[in-house]
């Protein structure tokens, strides 16, 4: 038995506070309830995990775990069981301990979604949602089945990526290295030998600019890297605020090249997931709800809510997404044409393969790309080095041979 304490409302419409034992939250609830009060609050009385400072889980532990309760849930295994099973099976201890939490909640009363909310490091608003959704419309196995696919493929994606801009990652570390030992080692032993030069006004400007950066490097340089260290420890530490989220994800809508990937990747996710919602005869406003937050950019997830207020009024929803100005406009007139040929789930599914393919094309080449601009870029700073030093040398051996 578990002491809980509540807080309800009476017949009368007054708040009412106290303690109660049951069995679980459910139990409790109902004997709230006999007791003639509207329960506001009811929380039991072991304090439960800090979920937003728990440490994360493995992408592909995580894809794992979804698909394994999928499939007990399939087998026709209780999801208490299913949970159960899954946590004393877990070689992770940081994942055994979220799933005997999850047990806990949802044995309590709690919704699968509710419990897993409680842990957004490790699930994620995506699969919360999802899952959300899962259970409001009765195919929570397929639900499960679809976060796990779509948690693998981000965690594909993210290491394929990684494995390619691994070299040209490798070469910005060594050049900068380079440039500047080269800097701080090898340019200060020429600078007495270019007084004379300078001396005379014929000193190259190239060559006061690369002695005037060596000079920096060597006086300021380690106050530059603190002053750095100190920055991106505040910049993080901001962007972990919501105005600071809302601001990263501004900024990742407005890069060059890299801003149209973060936009096709996240429009992708917002067409899966509200094709896949409408597809299990999810009412359309739950749906856009529900795909707004999975697209995991809070720019577009406001424009979506604003979509979801006009299609209530009756309104079309490709007129609300093309008035935002971030959807394709090909993304667009294909939901405008689905929405007159009632094809909206179909085509919805059609255009988020269609965009992770193409944006995995633009991915694939432009970091291909980065290789050989990043061998570009190391060469002529060296190439820079080389020839600001070398002629005043040049200069000064023609002067004595003159």
């Amino acid at each position: 038995m578990t002491e809980f304490s509540y807080t309800a409302r009476d017949t009368g419409g007054q708040r009412v506070s106290g303690t109660i034992t049951a069995t679980n939250r459910r139990e409790a609830l109902a004997a709230i309830a006999a007791r003639s009060l509207f329960p506001v609050e009811v929380k039991g009385a072991s304090a439960p995990l800090d979920g937003k400072q728990h440490r994360r889980v493995s992408a592909q532990a995580m894809a794992v775990a979804f698909g394994q309760l999928a499939d007990l849930l399939r087998a026709g295994v209780p999801l208490l069981r299913a949970l159960d099973v899954l946590r004393q099976q877990s070689t992770r201890p940081a994942l055994k301990e979220v799933l005997g939490q999850v047990h806990h909640d949802v044995e309590q009363g709690a919704s699968l979604a509710e419990a897993m909310g409680r842990f957004p490091r490790v699930f994620g608003e995506m699969a919360v949602s999802m899952v959300r959704a899962g259970g409001e419309g009765g195919f929570l196995e397929e639900a499960l089945s679809r976060v796990a696919e779509f948690t693998e493929a981000q965690d594909d994606l993210k290491k394929r990526t990684a494995g390619a801009i691994a070299y040209p990652a490798f070469l910005a570390v060594v050049g900068t290295v380079v440039v500047v030992v080269l800097l701080v080692f090898f340019v200060p032993k020429f600078e007495q030998v270019f007084d004379s030069l300078r001396a005379v006004g014929e000193l190259p400007m190239m060559t006061e600019l690369v002695l005037g950066a060596s000079t920096v490097v060597q006086r300021a340089g380690l106050y530059v890297l603190a002053g750095l260290v100190v920055a991106g420890i505040l910049l993080r530490q901001w962007l972990a605020t919501e105005a600071g989220r809302l601001w990263k994800d501004r900024l990742k809508l407005k890069l060059p090249l890299a801003g149209g990937i973060f936009l096709s990747l996240a429009v992708a996710r917002f067409c899966r997931v509200l094709g896949t919602l409408l597809h299990n005869g999810v009412p359309i406003l739950r749906s856009l709800e529900i795909s707004g937050d999975a697209t995991g950019n809070r720019v577009l997830s406001a424009a979506i809510q604003e979509a979801g207020e006009d299609v209530s009024s009756g309104q079309r929803l490709a007129g609300r997404l093309a008035a935002c100005g971030h959807f394709p406009p090909t993304v667009v007139e294909m939901i405008s044409v689905a929405e007159e040929s009632n094809t909206l789930e179909s085509v919805l599914l059609g255009v988020a393969d269609s965009l992770e393919r193409r944006t995995w094309r633009r991915l694939e080449v432009g970091v291909r790309l980065i290789e050989p601009v990043m061998l570009l870029i190391l060469a002529g700073v060296v190439l820079v080095l080389v020839i600001a030093l070398l002629v005043p040398v040049i200069k000064m051996g023609y002067t004595l041979k003159v």
